[in-house]
């Protein structure tokens, strides 16, 4: 088995806590014996991955022989797939080529991707791959394909800085495209409404639809544009790719999102679009922090503004100042922390109206203080005393400037406050924010949403003598039963 070589079972096997830990151990014996089980392989797969025996794996499942040689880790390290840091060895080589996993790959229907070139008629054959595989596959399979932890560290970092780079051009298509203006300015406005719509409502019901778009636009970059429509179509389709990013993630399918993260990002690459291309990384961003990697969050947002120092207005320079911020209050840089919040507050006090793109409009104030007051209830949660109040006079400022028409940022809102009130001990105001809360968040299908009001319940434990407590608690029941 080559560096390029795929996995044999699906990768999510080694997010299990019991695989980790008898790796972590040089446990063979319980590590092929979980794989076995749970990765569906047999001893004599096993064996053949890493250049073993099939008596060798039998010893050593049975216990009968112990794994010591530094060679034979690596061979399994190697044959299985397993990152190096789960085995106490450096990152693996193959573990920096492999950063795009397509649908079509987790169901083992082709060979794994190695690091795609950044060329637009590569971006152009992973948008049709992407989306040709999402397309056709039914929601259960799409479900089970997407659904794997997003990759993170240097397997993930390392490919991105051909991003910093100016692309280089590709041979023309030899069929001739014939978009003009108008054509063009319908494929913008359908984009700008698909990520309108996400905003607002978060989940995955249009996600089909804006698939179907990508793959038209994928189409059209496969003719030979004029050099102005063909930008304006990678414009398109980075827009488009965000999109599908964020609803994907909102619907829980974590590396779908991360695909389509990668494809916006070298679409805005193509388009020399730094600006969003920074966008984009500031999502990725967000995903590492949600899952709780805020070294690679850092990182992203470090990528992020050397890429588009020269381009970014003060309103995106403000929104990557705040992703900084959000790493550093993860990392317990306190510090930090306030000096980036300071920073973003005194860039978008700068930003005037109609001088950036249209999709950083919604980074205001209101947004400002919500991403402010959600980072100040992270901290609030190790020390109530020190930062629960000011993290609820922020997103109190968030609520009082901008009302339920913000959908899923507004839901986020009512949730914090909840908490907030909870942490301070104001059971009353806490109860009554839980119900605020439960109503917002019965109109957004953001799974995020659901999630975080899932967070509220335990604070609704254990007040059984309090009717009110009681029926704030039946609430978040049953909204999230359903």
């Amino acid at each position: 088995m080559d560096a390029t070589t795929p996995g044999l079972f699906d990768p999510d096997l080694f997010d299990r806590e019991d695989v980790r830990r008898a790796l972590a151990e040089h446990d063979f014996a319980g590590a092929f014996a979980l794989i076995k089980k749970y990765g569906g392989l047999s001893q004599n797969r096993i064996a053949a991955a890493c250049h073993l025996t099939p008596g060798k794996v039998s010893a050593i499942i049975s216990g009968n022989q112990q794994v010591t040689s530094f060679d034979v880790i690596r061979r399994i390290s190697d044959g299985l797939r397993i990152p190096g840091h789960l085995l106490g060895l450096a990152p693996r080589p193959w573990e920096a080529r492999r950063v795009v996993v397509s649908p079509s790959e987790r169901n083992g229907e082709r060979p794994g991707a190695e690091q795609i070139p950044w060329q637009p008629a590569t971006t152009v054959d992973l948008a049709v791959e992407l989306t040709r595989s999402d397309l056709v596959m039914d929601r259960r399979a799409v479900t089970r394909a997407l659904a794997g932890t997003a990759v993170a560290g240097a397997a993930l970092l390392d490919p991105l800085e051909g991003w910093l780079q100016a692309p280089a051009r590709s041979a023309p298509p030899r069929r001739r495209g014939r978009l003009g203006e108008r054509e063009m300015d319908e494929l913008e406005s359908t984009a700008r409404a698909f990520r309108a719509w996400d905003h607002r409502y978060g989940g995955g019901l249009r996600r089909k639809a804006v698939l179907g778009q990508l793959s038209e636009v994928a189409a059209h970059l496969d003719e030979h544009q004029t050099p102005h429509v063909e930008r304006r179509l990678y414009q398109v389709m980075a827009q488009l790719g965000g999109t599908a990013a964020t609803m994907a993630w909102d619907s829980g399918l974590q590396r779908g999102a991360q695909n389509y993260y990668l494809l916006a990002l070298r679409a805005s690459h193509a388009a020399q679009d730094t600006v969003f291309g920074a966008n984009v990384l500031a999502g990725m961003a967000r995903q590492m922090l949600y899952r709780d990697r805020p070294q690679d969050a850092l990182e992203l947002i470090r990528l992020a503004q050397e890429g588009s120092r020269d381009t970014a207005g003060p309103r995106v320079r403000a929104m990557l100042h705040t992703r900084e911020a959000w790493a550093l209050s993860a990392m317990g840089r306190i510090a930090a922390f306030h000096r980036a919040t300071a920073q973003a507050a005194d860039c978008l006090a700068s930003a005037g109206s109609g001088d950036e793109p249209f999709w950083i409009d919604y980074f205001d104030e209101a947004e400002l203080a919500g991403v402010t007051g959600g980072r100040l209830l992270d901290l609030a949660r190790q020390d109530p005393g020190r930062h629960a109040e000011t993290a609820a006079i922020e997103i109190r400022r968030a609520l009082s400037r901008r009302g339920s028409e913000a959908g899923r940022s507004h839901a986020l809102d009512c949730i914090g406050l909840a908490e907030c009130h909870f942490l301070l001990g104001d059971l009353t105001a806490a109860v009554q924010e839980v119900d605020r809360a439960v109503e917002a968040t019965r109109s957004t299908r953001s799974s995020r949403v659901h999630t975080q009001l899932g967070q509220l319940y335990p604070y609704t434990v254990g007040h059984s003598a309090s009717r009110p407590m009681r029926e704030a608690r039946d609430k978040i029941r049953d909204l999230l039963s359903n």
